[in-house]
């Protein structure tokens, strides 16, 4: 099984309507899976570190951002303000083959990397072959 996509009550065209009206745009992800885990990229430009929470809770890892509106200073107003304050979650169902206790995550130039290790069961195992001698049972 996949990492897939997570609704726990929207369907696609839920998601796209309610981003497009609310204004709040998802983050783009890569999902890619080698032998010894899954990795997800997430491109969150603009935001920072202390701005993104990720969590995993009963085989669904979440990605959270939340921005604070910035602080009026001096009195100062704004002439043309375009750009506002986003709040973004996204979620997936997980495979049972992860080892949730060690999933790590890293964020650098507005790029959120997050390492999901499986378990040593779903690794494959590469079994010597003896030439001449008899299988154990």
């Amino acid at each position: 099984m996949a990492i897939m996509k997570y609704h726990k009550h929207y369907n696609d065209l839920d998601s796209l309507l309610d981003s497009v009206f609310s204004g709040v745009k998802i983050p783009a992800v890569d999902i890619r899976e080698d032998k010894e885990s899954y990795k997800i990229s997430a491109e969150i430009p603009g935001f920072a570190e202390k701005d993104i929470s990720v969590f995993v809770e009963k085989h669904v890892l979440t990605i959270e951002g939340r921005q604070e509106e910035e602080e009026k200073k001096d009195g100062r107003k704004y002439l043309v303000k375009e750009r506002s304050v986003r709040n973004f979650s996204r979620s997936f169902t997980l495979p049972d083959d992860l080892d949730e206790e060690k999933v790590s995550a890293s964020f650098k130039n507005g790029v959120l990397e997050i390492t999901l290790p499986k378990t040593e069961k779903a690794q494959p195992k590469r079994i010597e072959v003896k030439v001449g001698a008899k299988a154990e049972n």
